[in-house]
């Protein structure tokens, strides 16, 4: 399998909150822009999350993500649907705790046109999540 970055060809992106709404300071741009002083920081709350939509069906299979260190999740979801269906689970995945770029392997991964990245369980007492860089890799479905 041929493995690109998706996250170039992504279509729409929405997240589940945003610290105190700054998306100037915060915003989920910052997972994708390759700066490693800029990143998503999510506001409190149970379970964070980002959905990606691309502009055509896909196979992931392999997942990047730097967290900072105390705001990582500890459990995490990737799910994923065609462009008018229910997002259904893909893998589960368990990053480590700390500021080092992580790569999680996805296993035969049906084609998805979005994809829905859950982060359960924060490392932080609040809920907060905060991404420096995330990154899908994969194909384009045929």
């Amino acid at each position: 399998m041929c493995k690109m970055s998706l996250v170039r060809t992504i279509r729409n992106d929405t997240v589940s909150s945003v610290l105190n709404r700054d998306v100037k300071q915060y915003g989920k741009k910052y997972m994708f822009d390759s700066n490693e002083e800029t990143c998503w920081n999510s506001d409190q709350g149970e379970c964070q999350w980002v959905i990606l939509e691309f502009p055509q069906s896909v196979k992931v299979s392999q997942l990047k993500v730097q967290f900072q260190g105390g705001f990582s999740a500890k459990t995490c979801k990737l799910e994923g649907c065609p462009r008018e269906g229910d997002f259904t689970m893909i893998s589960h995945f368990y990053p480590e705790d700390n500021n080092s770029l992580q790569s999680f392997p996805i296993q035969e991964a049906p084609a998805v046109d979005k994809v829905k990245i859950m982060f359960e369980n924060s490392a932080d007492f609040f809920g907060r999540i905060i991404v420096y860089s995330l990154d899908v890799l994969g194909e384009k479905a045929s």
